[in-house]
C-alpha cells in the first residue's frame, strides 16, 4: 500500500511563498496577527521564518499579538526544546514576555 502523502525535507521556499503568510485568515475572535505568527513558526525553518518576521512587521503586524489565554508566539516557542533560532528571531525584532 502506498502512502498518501511523503514527508517533505529541505523544501526551498522562495520570498513568495514566505510572504504568502501574510494573507493567512484567522478565525473569528482570534488575532489575526498572532494566528499568522503561529502558523509560521509552525510550517517554516528558522531562516524562512525569520524572512517571514521582517515582511510581517513591515506590514504593520504586532510581534507581540495573543491569543486568547494571553499568550504569544515567543512564550509557545520557548516551551519547545528545538526552537533556540526561533526565539533567537523573535527577540531579535521586538518580541518579549
Amino acid at each position: 500500500m502506498k502512502k498518501d502523502k511523503e514527508k517533505v525535507l529541505d523544501e526551498v521556499w522562495t520570498e513568495d511563498r514566505v510572504r504568502e503568510f501574510l494573507n493567512v485568515e484567522a478565525k473569528a475572535g482570534v488575532d489575526a496577527d498572532f494566528h499568522r505568527l503561529l502558523k509560521a513558526y509552525q510550517s517554516m525553518r528558522a531562516d524562512d521564518f525569520e524572512l517571514f518576521i521582517g515582511m510581517f512587521l513591515e506590514a504593520g503586524g504586532n510581534i507581540n499579538a495573543v491569543d486568547s489565554a494571553q499568550r504569544s508566539v515567543l512564550s509557545y516557542a520557548k516551551e519547545h526544546r528545538n526552537s533556540d533560532n526561533y526565539i533567537a528571531a523573535l527577540e531579535k525584532h521586538g518580541a518579549s514576555l
